[in-house]
């Protein structure tokens, strides 16, 4: 059994999406659990409509819930122990869940998942990653927007997490790792991407495959599996290809409404159009996971219907069967173990491998 735990006041739309959308994730994984965390009155007469999914749930009444609007300070000092997104995220960390699922604040769940959850060994940042449709199919991009700024050590381990839930997602043995740049050749970009570039390629691992230097146009095209980057160009990235969809979808009603010639040939191309529609709705790869935290936690995005948070709650599922947080913490500990950062980074002699050397004594998120 997988136990997910759900904050069902999240987003814009609360119990009232969050509900059916628990109801289609069990239909399709009968071995799924939920433990339920909402306001008193306001959960139970959605969950009475689904008396199969009331029956494999448990529902936990708390004070207060956060608000979309609510800065990540304020949430986490008045929220701490009582909302419903922290009960949610103390369950994973208390054993009671599996993995957490929010379509709530996203300030606000980074903060208290934090602060909650602490970071796992080796981890400075987390991230947050996203599952982007591409030419070739899926990849993942990461970070698109849990923190602004990068430097070489953090861009590794996002390569390395990305990497881990690539293989726990997509099931691929070795994926192969970008890091996005302004170019591909290994003389442009920040120092920080080059000298990640330069330790990701002198460490072969046997759970990544470096690929070197993507630009912005390799993210459609699925160039690789994971494109890594730091939050701020990536949450642009996201934002942008959001836009741009919304964007495409607008032209293509009103080109196809012009004329009677046109909605004719909209009839005849239905079927096509259709596919399109489908291969463009972000709620089919709705879900961003919280990378680097000593637990599993699910983003949905706020607005998200029903199918959209299902498919979050199913992004969730995945990472617990296959093991997510055991893949990261290996390979983080087989990079460390053969690589020093820390040092390439001070001295400039990136590429230079550990000598003599374990990653034992380097010091964990809370000592810095």
């Amino acid at each position: 059994m997988v136990t997910i735990s759900i904050d069902a006041m999240g987003g814009d739309f609360g119990p009232e999406v969050v509900i059916p959308a628990a109801a289609n994730a069990l239909e399709r994984h009968p071995d799924m659990r939920f433990v339920f965390y909402g306001l008193s009155g306001q959960v139970e007469p959605f969950l009475d409509k689904f008396p199969k999914l009331k029956a494999a749930s448990v529902l936990h009444i708390c004070e207060m819930a956060v608000q979309m609007d609510d800065k990540p300070s304020q949430a986490l000092r008045n929220g701490r122990g009582k909302s419903t997104m922290w009960q949610a995220i103390a369950a994973v960390k208390n054993g009671e869940a599996d993995v957490c699922v929010s379509a709530g604040n996203t300030g606000a769940l980074m903060a208290m998942a934090k602060f909650c959850l602490r970071m796992i060994a080796n981890v400075e940042r987390p991230a947050i990653a996203a599952i982007w449709p591409t030419a070739r199919g899926e990849s993942i991009v990461l970070d698109v927007g849990a923190s602004i700024g990068a430097d070489a050590r953090q861009l590794i381990d996002y390569s390395v997490m990305g990497a881990g839930m690539a293989r726990a997602l997509f099931e691929i043995k070795r994926p192969t790792v970008g890091l996005l740049n302004i170019g591909v050749e290994e003389v442009k970009g920040l120092d920080a991407i080059k000298e990640a570039g330069a330790a990701l390629k002198a460490t072969p691992l046997p759970g990544l495959e470096y690929s070197g230097f993507v630009e912005g146009n390799d993210i459609g095209k699925g160039t690789v599996d994971v494109v890594v980057t730091e939050g701020f160009s990536g949450n642009i990235a996201l934002k942008t290809a959001e836009g741009t969809a919304k964007q495409i979808a607008s032209y293509l009603r009103a080109a196809m409404s012009r004329t009677w010639m046109a909605r004719l040939g909209y009839i005849f191309a239905k079927g096509a159009f259709d596919r399109l529609r489908e291969k463009m709705d972000p709620n089919k790869v709705n879900g961003g996971v919280f990378l680097g935290l000593n637990g599993v936690v699910i983003k949905s995005h706020g607005g998200a219907d029903a199918e959209g948070v299902c498919s979050a709650i199913e992004v969730g599922y995945d990472m617990v069967r296959n093991s997510l947080l055991q893949k990261i913490e290996a390979d983080l500990t087989a990079f460390y173990s053969h690589y020093n950062i820390d040092s390439a980074a001070i001295d400039g002699t990136a590429g230079t491998p550990k000598q003599d050397q374990t990653g034992k004594d380097r010091p964990g998120p809370c000592d810095r």
